[in-house]
């Protein structure tokens, strides 16, 4: 129990922290009209994985028999759900320009029937990627273990769906959806990233990809990997400008190994070119070329005199 002392302390200390909270400190989300909720967008997220993935991700056994009534109802829930967290979206980014929308949800529903017509061609290269990873790693035993429990394919499936909606040009909502990938993975792909077919991430922990990345088919990638940017452009002010191509290019049939990490917006990998583990690259490669870091010296200690060892 409170003493009256402790009681007109508490009644202080929350009448300072009600008066910092206020709309126009950047910490508060004071809205009047919807709110994003990150809760119910990794529903969705879970939602729209299982629409792609029937019978692996949700709670019911699927077959022949109730596999049309169950992804007809399970378009149907994420149509209702994508509609409503584009409309919070959007509302929230119109709330905070001043420039409130008065066909937000019309709007949102068009985008969620344009996002839906998209379902086959996200499965289509999911399959690509499927089999990247079924014919790159040895350790699979099964196209079945991959889709139940590889991290990078999760990953990677995620991004696909978040890819589609950063098109249409939907706020927050793409970025939240990768960002709860990232935190499940450690891999932190970019929604705005443009990757083709039969991309292959094994293992994944530590993964980044930029957002203004451009990666060719077939392309695989170890854990550790940082495709990022060498610098930013500033304005007088000091203030980074936004936009422009920041992260590299890499061309098809690469190979990225552990540790990796390719810098800047002019940085362009060649074709079938393999990258090897801990390099450091802020420059283009040709195609067909191999960056290796030189054999380290492994320096040991003997009878107190220091002796080099070649590796």
């Amino acid at each position: 129990m409170l003493n009256s002392n402790d009681r007109t302390r508490l009644i202080g200390v929350t009448d300072e922290i009600v008066k910092n909270c206020d709309a126009n400190n950047l910490l508060c989300n004071i809205s009047k009209k919807k709110i994003i909720s990150k809760e119910s967008v990794v529903q969705l997220v879970n939602d729209i994985v299982d629409l792609i993935y029937p019978g692996f991700y949700g709670n019911q056994a699927i077959d022949q028999i109730n596999l049309q009534h169950h992804l007809k109802s399970e378009a149907h829930n994420v149509f209702q759900q994508l509609t409503h967290q584009i409309s919070n979206c959007t509302l929230h980014e119109c709330e905070k320009t001043n420039d409130a929308c008065q066909h937000c949800f019309e709007n949102s529903q068009e985008q969620a029937f344009q996002f839906l017509d998209k379902i086959p061609s996200i499965r289509n290269l999911l399959l690509t990627d499927l089999h990247a990873a079924y014919r790159g790693d040895p350790a699979a035993k099964s196209y079945d273990e991959i889709i139940f429990s590889y991290p990078g394919f999760f990953a990677i499936s995620v991004y696909r769906i978040a890819h589609e909606l950063y098109k249409l040009n939907i706020p927050l909502l793409p970025r939240i959806m990768t960002e709860y990938a990232h935190c499940e993975t450690g891999v932190d792909i970019h929604p705005g990233a443009e990757i083709e077919k039969g991309f292959f991430i094994d293992h994944g922990t530590g993964i980044v990809i930029g957002e203004t990345t451009e990666i060719g088919c077939n392309v695989r990638m170890y854990q550790g990997v940082t495709l990022g940017a060498l610098s930013f452009k500033t304005r007088p002010d000091g203030s980074l400008t936004k936009g422009g191509k920041r992260h590299p290019t890499i061309g098809d049939d690469v190979t990225i190994y552990a540790g990796a990490t390719i810098l800047g917006g002019e940085t362009l990998v060649g074709s079938r070119s393999i990258i090897g583990g801990n390099v450091w690259l802020t420059h283009s490669i040709p195609q067909d070329t191999t960056i290796i870091l030189a054999e380290p010296r492994l320096k040991t200690i003997e009878n107190h005199m220091p002796v080099d060892y070649q590796i």
